[in-house]
Parts: C-alpha cells; sequence; structure tokens
C-alpha cells in the first residue's frame, strides 16, 4: 500500500504530465474560474489514474489521501478523490457521512456535490443497519447553513427514494430563494415521478412550492 502523501504526490505528478493548457482554459472558463484545471479531460485523467486506483478495494479507506487532494488547487485532484472514493463505495458506512459532509463544504460546487450526493445515497441503501440513523441525519443536513449540504440531503435518494423522507427533507426547504435548492427540489420531484406519479402529484397539490420546482418537477405528470 502506497502511503497516502506519497500517492497524492504521484498522482500530481502524472497529471501535470500530461496537462493541456488550451484544454484548462477552456474548462476554467466552463467553471466560472473557480478552480485551476491541468486541462485533463475525463478518459485521458482516468486513464492516468489506473495505476493509483489499482487494488484500493483490499485497503481500508484511505481519508488522509482524500483530504490531501480536496486541499490541493487543482481541481483534477478532487475529481480523484471523487473516483477513489466510488472504488471504494461498498466500504462506505454511516460512520463516513461526517467525511460525506465536510468534502460537501470545500471547493463546493455542482461538479463535486453531485458525486457526494452519490455516495450518500448508496450508504442510505446499503447499510441496513444504520438506516434510521442516516435518515435522521439527512433530516439535520436539509437545514444545515451551507446550501451544498442541503442540497446534498435534498437529493441523495435519487436511487431508491423514501417518500415520506424525501417530503420532510423538501419541507424543510420550502421557501427557499436559493436557486440550486429550488433546482434540487424540483430534480428529485421529478426523478421520483418517475416512479410514484401519484405521490408527487400529491405532494405538489399540497405544498407552496416555488415556481421552478412546480413547473420542472411536473415535467413527467
Amino acid at each position: 500500500m502506497m502511503p497516502p502523501f506519497e500517492k497524492y504526490q504521484a498522482v500530481k505528478k502524472a497529471y501535470a504530465a500530461g496537462a493541456n493548457k488550451e484544454n484548462a482554459q477552456a474548462m476554467d472558463k466552463y467553471m466560472r474560474n473557480l478552480f485551476p484545471f491541468y486541462g485533463l479531460k475525463t478518459p485521458t485523467r482516468r486513464e492516468l489514474s489506473k495505476p493509483f486506483l489499482k487494488g484500493v478495494t483490499k485497503e481500508e479507506i484511505a481519508w488522509d489521501l482524500v483530504d490531501l487532494c480536496f486541499k490541493d488547487d487543482y481541481r483534477e485532484m478532487q475529481y480523484f478523490a471523487l473516483d477513489y472514493l466510488k472504488k471504494v463505495q461498498k466500504q462506505l458506512t454511516f460512520k463516513d457521512l461526517p467525511k460525506i459532509k465536510q468534502l460537501a463544504e470545500t471547493k463546493s460546487w455542482w461538479d463535486s456535490v453531485d458525486s457526494l450526493v452519490k455516495l450518500a445515497g448508496q450508504i442510505f441503501i446499503k447499510d441496513e443497519e444504520n438506516k434510521e440513523k442516516t435518515a435522521a441525519l439527512m433530516l439535520a443536513w436539509a437545514q444545515d447553513p451551507d446550501f451544498w449540504v442541503r442540497w446534498t440531503a435534498i437529493e441523495f435518494q435519487l436511487e431508491a427514494t423514501d417518500p415520506d423522507l424525501l417530503g420532510k427533507i423538501i419541507d424543510r426547504n420550502l421557501g427557499s430563494q436559493e436557486f440550486s435548492i429550488n433546482k434540487a427540489i424540483c430534480w428529485a420531484l421529478r426523478y421520483y415521478s418517475k416512479t410514484n406519479p401519484a405521490w408527487v402529484r400529491d405532494y405538489m397539490a399540497s405544498r407552496d412550492l416555488s415556481a421552478l420546482s412546480r413547473r420542472e418537477g411536473s415535467k413527467y405528470i
């Protein structure tokens, strides 16, 4: 097992060697110049990452490596950390949710938080023993001061939705003036309407949703 700092440095070296200035400028612009990029497109980045992700499922989760990557200036290093967590997601349990929250609060933007949403969702699905604890924690996240944490709570059930929990989480965010929160609400409702349109229809009829959430959330019903 390569020590976390050594692996972090090796990944940085590989990414820097493959850097593409023209791509980096376009990626910077697309992401509103929030983060510098090496300019590695996804297929290239994942190919460069392969040696560093080999065998990680047989090891304990290297949170020190994840933290180093999230402290790095370059956005691709956060992408590496997220690819790593996806690789080891079967090991993630309820006890790891505070780390997921910490990452959602760090260098936050939709590209990273979307991956964290999926990881939280997998914990909810797979850690049956702590399902009630996870649900209670998500209700707390739904009222967190950080709207990316609230976004995570609203979206984390996309792959397996408990309608009662979804309703309680959205209820805690009704009246929000945050565009991203209202967008998250509409996505959660629209996605769930594919499998339970009656519940979504009834929920929307009984709540004072934003115009955005109502319009886009009802797209399929």
